[in-house]
């Protein structure tokens, strides 16, 4: 039975604090006796490392069952001190003719770029770029060029012309966006998160992952959730985006749903582990152990309801261009199997190879010259691409034995073994462990070789919309959505995101899909404005489920 919303506002020194009827376990760090500095239910001490220390910072924290409850946290307001500016993309030094501008140079051709903008007019500036320290990157991330300092995105139409007209291509930004070192304790906000919190001492329902009626297809959080009856949602890992890059909406990196694997690791990247009967969660770093059998041998298995020859964010042993996590890139790999399950969808990627259907019972039934077919009810298929056709021919004959095993491998070496309640997403980076802030970009794929560290700009530097989700010290699953994109919700940057997760109380940690995909439900609602301006469909979606009827 859903609990009924109630709150109340109580002012505190600094905060603004509204707290449910109910008697709650505010969200924040806690003192080593596991008790809340507070007096009569307030909280005097929890506030997001975020911002200007005298920031204002309100909090509403709702029931939504119980167990589980939603903390809306605005903090910070308008910064007359930020403003919008245009952003020049900087031709690269690369004899290459068609290698691409970038946002971010050395300083001699950031200043090169400058000048020849001057003379045409445009009254340039050129802007070392210092990131925040990270547990594997940051520090000096090159030079950039900038021109006006605006009151509104609309007054930079002018100047973009000009340096159109310059033969420079340009966009219009917001300072506050920017995540430059030593900004953040500076920066006045504002920003808007919503926090949901289940405590699995008193949670009666289970927190699970769902990805819709197959993987192929993407669906918004909100139509997660309500085909679920979920309490609250959030969206989860990250998926394919466009078509080219493979299957749209299947997940890239693990997942696990139900206790069945669906999706392989990227490396080793960081994956949430959920344990939907005790509804603890974990952070652990998986890895990809499948394999195919039969009584001619056995070979390895390099995915899992994926298109052969795509693996978006790469990490396996034969990708090109790199066996490494490589985060928004698609490497490929000719030679490739992988299995299908039913989940997949109504019919598996077509092309040239080899695809054999084995039924519930583990039988080779057929074998097709082609790849495309439906999947058999509680059976798999298994794809061949290059000279992997000849060897599944070889391992697969029909009416032979095939085992599938779609394996995965915990830090330990160990399998990781799963049940009907298990749930695993992927995403990356680390952003907490053991207490510790302990974001590992390079490691998981942010760092982009060879790219001026434009990506790195852009995607860990900046300020943008952020999902993540990790434990407190009392096994308390957070959910974290936080705004951004915006005037009204500036975003965080990486080094932000870890440090809200530490002020929260998490004691692990790990970063989701965000910008666009950033979306927070509950009471059948988006709790949050969106970055596109709408909700985005995505690949899945981690839903508080409610009881059973027979459980309450």
């Amino acid at each position: 039975m859903k609990s009924p919303l109630k709150s109340r506002s109580v002012l505190t020194a600094g905060l603004v604090l509204a707290v449910s009827s109910a008697i709650l376990s505010p969200v924040g760090p806690t003192h080593a006796d596991g008790g809340q500095n507070s007096e009569n239910g307030r909280d005097r001490s929890a506030h997001l490392n975020l911002g200007a220390a005298d920031l204002p910072e309100n909090r509403t924290v709702t029931t939504l069952a119980p167990g589980v409850t939603l903390t809306k946290i605005s903090r910070g307001g308008a910064d007359s001190s930020l403003f919008w500016t245009a952003e020049v993309a900087i031709p690269s030094d690369s004899p290459d003719p068609d290698a691409p501008a970038s946002a971010l140079s050395s300083q001699a051709t950031a200043q090169r770029t400058a000048d020849k903008l001057k003379a045409a007019g445009v009254d340039a500036r050129v802007e070392q770029v210092q990131s925040p320290q990270l547990a594997d990157a940051g520090g000096d991330l090159g030079y950039r060029v900038r021109a006006g300092r605006l009151a509104a995105r609309a007054d930079g139409a002018p100047i973009v012309a000009k340096i159109k007209a310059a033969g420079f291509a340009s966009s219009v930004i917001y300072s506050g966006w920017d995540g430059d070192a030593g900004t953040s304790t500076k920066t006045r906000g504002p920003w808007n998160l919503d926090v949901i919190t289940i405590d699995p001492g008193t949670y009666q329902g289970q927190l699970a992952a769902s990805f819709g009626p197959d993987l192929e297809k993407r669906e918004t959080t909100s139509q997660l959730a309500s085909d679920a009856h979920a309490i609250a949602a959030i969206n989860a890992g990250f998926f394919v985006f466009d078509p080219k890059a493979g299957a749209e909406g299947d997940p890239a990196g693990v997942g696990v749903y139900a206790g069945k694997t669906l999706s392989e690791p990227v490396a080793d990247r960081p994956a949430l582990v959920i344990d939907g009967k005790k509804n603890a969660t974990s952070i652990q770093r998986l890895t990809w152990a499948g394999k195919i059998s039969s009584g001619s041998g056995e070979t390895a298995l390099d995915g899992i309801d994926r298109v052969p020859g795509l693996i978006r964010n790469c990490g396996g042993a034969n990708d090109l261009p790199t066996p490494r996590a490589l985060q928004d890139v698609t490497c490929t790999n000719p030679n490739e199997l992988v299995t299908f399950t039913p989940e997949f969808g109504p019919s598996t990627p077509a092309g040239a190879g080899l695809e054999v259907t084995v039924d519930s019972h583990d039988t080779v039934t057929s074998i097709a010259e082609t790849r495309g077919s439906a999947v058999p009810a509680g059976g798999h298929t298994v794809q061949a691409t290059g000279t992997d056709v000849a060897r599944l021919r070889a391992l697969a004959p029909l009416g032979a034995k095939l085992k599938i095993d779609a394996g995965l491998l915990g830090e330990d070496g160990k399998t990781l073994h799963t049940n009907k309640s298990t749930s695993v997403v992927n995403g990356g980076p680390l952003l907490v462990k053991d207490g510790s802030e302990d974001v590992t970009v390079k490691h998981d794929g942010m760092v982009h070789p060879n790219d001026g560290n434009s990506f790195y700009y852009g995607w860990v530097h900046k300020r943008n919309p952020r999902t993540f989700a990790g434990t407190d010290a009392q096994g308390r699953t957070m959910l974290v959505t936080a705004d951004g994109r915006s005037t009204a919700s500036l975003g965080l940057s990486l080094k932000e995101e870890a440090d809200v997760a530490v002020s929260l109380g998490m004691v692990q940690a790990m970063n989701l899909d965000g910008g666009g995909s950033t979306t927070a439900v509950a009471g059948g609602k988006v709790l949050n404005s969106p970055s596109g301006g709408s909700e985005r469909a995505v690949g899945d979606a981690l839903l508080v489920l409610p009881a059973r009827k027979h459980e309450q």
